[in-house]
């Protein structure tokens, strides 16, 4: 039996969780703001080459269950922030209305668990950014109330409560505002969502919460030296706090040499007098640079921060969040979702058991969400 056959078997019959997919914002890209038009706008049971999720392409994964993001860009304030992430939620209920025999919409690990052995994939919801809520608390609530079970305390730029990663730092972390927020998803049962936000912030929110965090699409900052990865002490907390640390993808923080592409990409948008934390600006800008091609990163890159992790966090602390449909490219061998299996037989070839595997699939992220709620 080959690594790759054997991968497949196990996710067969062991959830496969991924903790962050943005496919309802590249709906919404293509077909407008209007949730059901953004989905029947495009046919998702049939190959789609312009996305990097379509059911023949989960098929093949054998993806189980599916955070997916109900993303709202930075530019969203107050109001507009809150309609936009209303309508992504929608967005998200439209899919699995026009797709019930893949699709079926959970909030609990039992519920997940149900819908995988019935042949459906497991769907909650993500909020991406902290700024959607617009500082109120009765958002907040709303917001788990429609069933999203986990926050980014922020997302490219600072909250008026809490240090983004990639801003300049404002508030020591967070704000008191920032520590009633945590504190308050703890007591509903949404997970606080530790990716996106400054080393400061991570740091603030352990000890604030009486929960386990997550970190949905982050990876290792040991490994690569970007603003969006996790620095080892704060890995080494999550044993303690009993979280998560879901390993991204994205090209960008797990591989040097894209960091580096990236970063001279930051220096020329600087120079034009333009903002390279607005993904829209840095698309459009990165289309007419004059500049050497943007390097590949590879499956061994990812590899190589999810051994990582676990040698600081331990085994029971891993997951994955592909972060899929929210950057233009993946890497090499991780293009698309159907590429799961691949993933899980290259750990398989470097000596990771099953029981190992299983955890990193799914079992891990299964476990905090019945802890959250356990805690309520």
């Amino acid at each position: 039996m080959t690594e790759l056959t054997r991968a497949q078997d196990l996710l067969a019959s062991t959830i496969l969780a991924d903790g962050h997919n943005d496919l309802p914002w590249a709906l919404r890209d293509k077909a407008g703001p209007n949730p059901v038009e953004a989905v029947a706008g495009v046919d998702l049971t049939v190959a789609q080459p312009t996305l990097h999720t379509d059911f023949p392409k989960l098929a093949e994964g054998k993806l189980g269950l599916q955070f997916w993001s109900v993303y709202v860009p930075c530019e969203f304030t107050g109001d507009s922030a809150v309609t936009a992430v209303l309508e992504q939620i929608e967005v998200v209920y439209q899919l699995a209305e026009r797709y019930p025999e893949r699709l079926r919409l959970v909030t609990t690990a039992e519920e997940a668990e149900a819908a995988f052995a019935d042949g459906r994939i497991a769907s909650l919801l993500g909020a991406e950014g902290g700024h959607s809520i617009a500082e109120s608390l009765g958002v907040l609530r709303i917001l788990r109330r429609l069933g999203v079970r986990y926050m980014t305390l922020t997302h490219n730029f600072n909250t008026t409560w809490a240090d983004s990663g990639t801003d300049k730092p404002e508030h020591d972390g967070l704000t008191e505002f920032g520590r009633e927020v945590v504190r308050e998803m703890n007591r509903i049962g949404m997970l606080v969502d530790l990716s996106h936000v400054a080393p400061s912030t991570m740091r603030a929110a352990i000890e604030v919460s009486s929960a386990p965090v997550i970190f949905s699409h982050s990876s290792c900052r040991a490994v690569n030296d970007h603003p969006r990865n996790i620095p080892d002490d704060v890995l080494a907390q999550l044993p303690g706090n009993g979280g998560v640390a879901m390993i991204t993808f994205v090209p960008a923080f797990i591989s040097a040499a894209v960091t580096e592409w990236d970063n001279r990409l930051r220096d020329a948008m600087t120079a034009a007098g333009q903002e390279f934390l607005d993904l829209g600006q840095r698309g459009r800008f990165a289309e007419t640079w004059d500049a050497p091609p943007k390097p590949k990163a590879t499956i061994e890159d990812v590899v190589a921060h999810i051994e990582h992790a676990r040698e600081v966090a331990g085994i029971d602390h891993l997951g994955l969040g592909g972060d899929y449909d929210g950057v233009g490219t993946l890497p090499e061998g991780l293009e698309d979702v159907s590429k799961y299996p691949a993933l899980i037989a290259a750990l398989m070839e470097r000596g990771w058991s099953d029981e190992d595997c299983a955890k990193l699939a799914g079992r891990n992220t299964l476990r905090v969400l019945r802890e959250v709620d356990a805690k309520r």
